[in-house]
């Protein structure tokens, strides 16, 4: 009992730290470090730094500063205009024109840059003054945006998938296969809510001007920087070519290239690109070194297999089991951020989810799918401040355009449940 009481104290000291503004790191980790000294003593802060070492010295990080250095290359590269010029230039023709045009640019940028708010400030500052001059709809714009951005954890190579798999001890390289069919199939259910809004309404979305003579080859022209690198990695990631840190070093180098001979940014730029991941990468690291220390103190005070057996006893089946999880999900998603939400509940639940006997792969994309959930949930959907900033909308506007896309969402989820081959199939062929 004493144990139960230190670590929810630990958990409510954590949440609290998290709701004032506290870094994610620094609140997980002065959590886990305060359930240690009430349940071990001074003594166990001795084993503080071998957590510490053993937390970051782990394979499946080792490619996160990569991708990360590869988005800001690609970032800088001054390419996201022609970019999006060229996906007009393919999906002009579709109800919703350039609404499309938002989701699909998201897409396949999300392959490249590993993370929802990069794609979604990317896209989003290049579509959403376009589309507010052409007259647009800019609820509709900003909500493609938004919610479009969330795709960049969905589609590999994600950040959050990395961070997972440092927890459960899980392949980057099945995860990632594991999250391309399910991002495929809500982009294209996203793609489909627009036409069937256009459609009904017209008015939401201004017809496309006429095609331009060679329209194909300057789409191709400006698509296939972005699309070449993406087969290079993904490709060579799922055909056993090279591992995730292999297929990341390869990509960081060819994005370098790209941006210098084709974007061609100022010099600065690639030093700002280096900063950025320095920075990026640095955080990520703190939090999983926070994560891993909360993780021991509730490993140390016996409360996962307490946790387990207390769940276990109230008889619930898998569905029910996993419809309360992700309703609980959907609730943490209001207050906490993705990396944030899996660092604090993963080590919590894998215990749990062994006992049930869920696969984890599987699981591992709805935690994704419902984290998405929670990037465009206020109040601390990040992606929604991020398009308001862009679009200068106001944050009203911004959740009035995604709220239909929460459905959409959760359909996914309910597709998953149902038919759970549409994540495990494409890994089980690798």
């Amino acid at each position: 009992m004493y144990e139960i009481i230190t670590v929810s104290l630990g958990m409510i000291v954590s949440i609290s730290l998290l709701l004032a503004g506290m870094p994610i790191a620094v609140s997980v980790g002065l959590a886990g470090v305060l359930t240690l000294l009430l349940n071990e003593g001074f003594n166990s802060l001795n084993a503080v730094t071998f957590i510490i070492w053993g937390s970051i010295n782990n394979a499946s990080l080792s490619s996160l500063p990569l991708f990360v250095l590869m988005a800001e290359f690609m970032l800088r590269s001054g390419m996201s205009d022609s970019y999006y010029a060229g996906m007009s230039q393919f999906i002009r023709k579709a109800p919703g024109g350039l609404l499309q045009t938002n989701i699909a640019s998201c897409a396949l940028f999300a392959a490249i840059s590993g993370s929802s708010v990069a794609t979604a400030a990317a896209i989003g500052g290049v579509a959403i003054p376009r589309q507010r001059k052409d007259g647009y709809d800019l609820s509709m714009a900003c909500g493609s945006i938004a919610a479009g951005g969330t795709l960049g954890i969905l589609i590999p190579p994600s950040i959050v998938m990395i961070i997972y798999a440092t927890f459960s001890e899980l392949s980057v390289a099945r995860l990632f296969a594991a999250g391309m069919v399910p991002g495929l199939l809500l982009t294209g259910m996203f793609m489909a809510y627009i036409a069937i809004r256009c459609m009904i309404n017209p008015s939401l979305a201004p017809k496309m001007p006429p095609a331009e003579k060679g329209w194909f080859w300057i789409g191709l022209k400006n698509v296939s920087p972005m699309l070449g690198l993406m087969v290079v990695i993904l490709g060579a990631i799922f055909m056993g070519i090279a591992t995730p840190t292999e297929a990341a070093g390869v990509g960081a180098f060819l994005a370098a290239v790209i941006a210098w001979f084709v974007g061609r940014p100022p010099l600065r730029a690639f030093g700002q690109a280096l900063m950025n991941t320095i920075l990026i990468s640095s955080s990520i690291l703190f939090i999983v070194i926070g994560a891993f220390i909360f993780n021991y103190a509730i490993q140390t005070a016996g409360i996962t297999q307490q946790l387990t057996q207390w769940v276990i006893s109230l008889d619930l089946n898998v569905i029910a089991f996993l419809v309360a999880m992700l309703l609980f999900y959907i609730v943490l998603g209001c207050l906490v951020d993705s990396i944030g939400m899996i660092v604090m509940t993963v080590p919590l639940l894998l215990p749990i989810l062994n006992a049930y006997n869920i696969d984890l792969i599987w699981f591992g994309v709805v935690l994704v799918v419902a984290v998405e959930l929670g990037q465009v949930t206020p109040p601390v959907g990040i992606n929604l401040y991020v398009v308001d900033q862009i679009s200068k909308a106001g944050i009203a506007t911004v959740i009035r355009g995604v709220a239909p896309y929460f459905g959409i969402i959760i359909l996914l989820l309910v597709l998953l449940t149902m038919f759970p081959s549409i994540a495990t199939w494409l890994p089980s062929t690798m």
